[in-house]
């Protein structure tokens, strides 16, 4: 079986790629990202950066506060230092902390003349004052002295503004990175002395993310309480751009101020509390549909204690975080839970107090379904076992599981080129699509798996439809070939005499060797092959497909000029010709040149209509 998982970061990588301007090289992306979040710069009211209009002091002063100790400290203040700067100013309190702290001074006249424009020998002057570079750390005069100082220490790295010349805040977003990365006058980072990591010269950006997001919160209502304005901000659902509009009652939410984004979670678990871990006293960890999940929240902690109100036997909805961690849980009365899926197994077997069955009953259903989310879950019920491979859709709710058989609903028809739209119909943002076959074989699959792929009769076994006509629930059987078992057959052996029939095959299954013998000969040799089971038995031990391969690359490999997909997870294999025997080792694609080594591709002929990709390549050195 194979399954596909997201990654954690998956969304916030999504936010650099949507919020950077494409007028930014790749190295300045990260770096404006970066003093967004630390709330250095921010957009106008209509959330635009302005990256080419130019600094004033009044600006300059409000960047280098958000990038000190006291970015949380500044209020309103009633008292002006300055001629010019009147006490109801927006600016008074930056600019009366900035001189305070010997950051900026101003002019003799009395004023500070906020609305000027800042150039590059006044902000490196502020920046080393920052640092804490007094006038004796520096040789020479002003403003010779304050720009060599500067560019020593790394403040100008990569900055094409010159001397005299008026940044822009494009400007500041790489003078103020620098400035976080370089040292101040004690010899330390200096931004590792705000509290933030800073290794080979680079701002960890996840951490800044992470550190500057808040929650989980738990939606009410289908309502959000953000405290910042819902105008022009970014919102992920379950790692799709989406809006406020989707969220719904339940949803686990975070947010980050600083870029105006919302992450928010749908993930939750219907089902049976089997098992609080360790113990009631201080749990860790429940077990609810056969899956344990890791409490993520004091108040997950507290609900599945003893002295909360979830125990053994009850049916419960897990609300899953962002890290898949639990953060919170309610009844099956406040929140049921449907499912649909492919049955893995299915039995009968005397109740326990642990799955909540009626003690009268004596006797109930256990079965294991693979969810069209790519979850194998675990369901206790009443009624009659079923079959493996069978549709069923699953409920649960105040009344208990109920698990019921599935009727086929077919499709036919083409995806588009980016597998948003099958057959007339769009995909929703969060559909989840499912690979199954005949012997319990299943894999999660994600639009761009099945991009311009036409499905024929029978490939479509269920579909479903949301709220707004988009297909939500997609289950299709052996589409891709991804559900199915690939392996290289090292050894292949047989005999045939009237007594007896014999054969013997020792295959590589992701580098581990295995051997099938018995009284059943495969048309098989040395080479790729796919093994098929039914009822948890070897069916067929079929030959795969082989090419010799003159190009390979992450994602395909070419034979001349036929190209070739890889499969997600293809094996490599390296042939070790040695003076005692034959050998084959388990390396990856990176560790391959198709310049030195001479490769042949294993890949699927079966007629599966988004299949035929390579499985299995062999290198041997030249």
């Amino acid at each position: 079986m194979k399954k596909r998982l997201l990654s954690l970061l998956a969304a916030l990588a999504l936010t650099l790629s949507l919020a950077a301007p494409a007028a930014l090289a790749a190295d300045e992306d990260t770096m404006l990202e970066t003093v967004r979040v630390l709330g250095i710069l921010s957009g106008d009211e209509n959330g635009n950066l302005n990256l080419s209009a130019p600094v004033t002091r009044a600006e300059f002063v409000k960047m280098m506060t958000a990038a000190s100790t006291y970015k949380d400290s500044v209020g309103s203040s009633t008292a002006s230092l300055f001629t010019d700067v009147k006490s109801g100013c927006w600016a008074n309190g930056y600019i009366k902390l900035a001189v305070e702290q010997g950051w900026v001074t101003g002019y003799v006249d009395g004023s500070f003349r906020p609305d000027n424009t800042i150039t590059l020998e006044e902000a490196c002057t502020a920046l080393l004052r920052l640092l804490g570079y007094d006038s004796g750390s520096l040789a020479g005069s002003f403003p010779d002295a304050q720009l060599s100082k500067s560019k020593s220490i790394g403040l100008l790295d990569d900055l094409s503004a010159v001397q005299g010349q008026t940044l822009t805040r494009e400007d500041c977003v790489i003078l103020f990175y620098n400035l976080l990365t370089c040292q101040n006058s004690a010899g330390t980072v200096y931004g590792t002395t705000l509290g933030y990591t800073v290794t080979n010269g680079e701002v960890d950006y996840s951490t800044l993310v992470t550190n500057d997001t808040k929650g989980p919160y738990i939606s009410s209502g289908g309502t959000l309480s953000l405290p910042f304005g819902t105008d022009n901000i970014t919102v992920y659902r379950n790692g799709s751009l989406s809006d406020l509009s989707a969220v719904s009652r339940y949803d686990v939410y975070y947010y980050n101020e600083n870029m105006r984004t919302v992450w928010v979670y749908s993930d939750r678990v219907t089902g049976t509390l089997t098992a609080v871990s360790p113990d009631s006293a201080a749990p860790t960890s429940v077990t609810v549909a056969g899956g344990t999940y890791t409490l993520g929240t004091s108040t997950a902690v507290y609900q599945f204690s003893s002295q909360g109100s979830f125990a053994a036997g009850d049916t419960v909805t897990l609300l899953l975080g962002m890290n898949g961690q639990v953060v919170s849980a309610v009844t099956a009365a406040e929140s049921s839970g449907a499912y649909c899926g492919v049955v893995l197994s299915s039995s009968k077997a005397a109740a326990t107090s642990a799955t909540g069955a009626d003690s009268g009953a004596g006797v109930q259903t256990t079965t294991e379904v693979a969810c069209s989310d790519g979850t194998v879950r675990t369901f206790y019920h009443s009624g009659s076992a079923f079959t493996a491979g069978r549709l069923v859709t699953v409920t649960v709710d105040e009344e208990g599981t109920t698990v019921k058989a599935l009727s086929t609903r077919p499709l036919t028809g083409a995806f588009n080129s980016d597998g948003t739209r099958l057959a007339g119909y769009d995909l929703a943002d969060d559909a989840e699509i499912l690979d199954t076959d005949g012997s319990g074989g299943y894999a999660r699959l994600y639009p761009d798996r099945l991009a311009g792929v036409q499905l024929k009769s029978g490939d479509v076994r269920y579909y479903s439809l949301n709220e707004n006509g988009e297909i939500d629930r997609l289950i299709l059987d052996e589409v891709t070939g991804d559900t199915l078992t690939y392996v290289y057959v090292t050894g292949a052996s047989s005999s045939n005499s009237d007594m007896s029939v014999s054969g013997t095959y020792t295959y590589l299954l992701d580098g581990a060797q295995s051997t099938i013998s018995g009284s059943t000969i495969y048309n098989i040799s040395v080479g790729g092959a796919l093994i098929q089971y039914e009822d948890g038995q070897i069916k067929s031990l079929r030959q795969l497909s082989s090419v010799h391969l003159t190009e390979l690359h992450d994602l395909y490999a070419m034979a001349d000029n036929q190209k070739y997909l890889l499969d997600e997870n293809v094996q490599v294999l390296l042939k070790d010709s040695g003076v005692s025997g034959t050998g084959y080792y388990l390396t990856t694609l990176s560790e391959l040149d198709a310049g030195n080594y001479s490769l042949t591709g294993w890949y699927d002929d079966l007629g599966c209509s988004a299949g035929g990709r390579i499985r299995i390549i062999v290198a041997t050195e030249i």
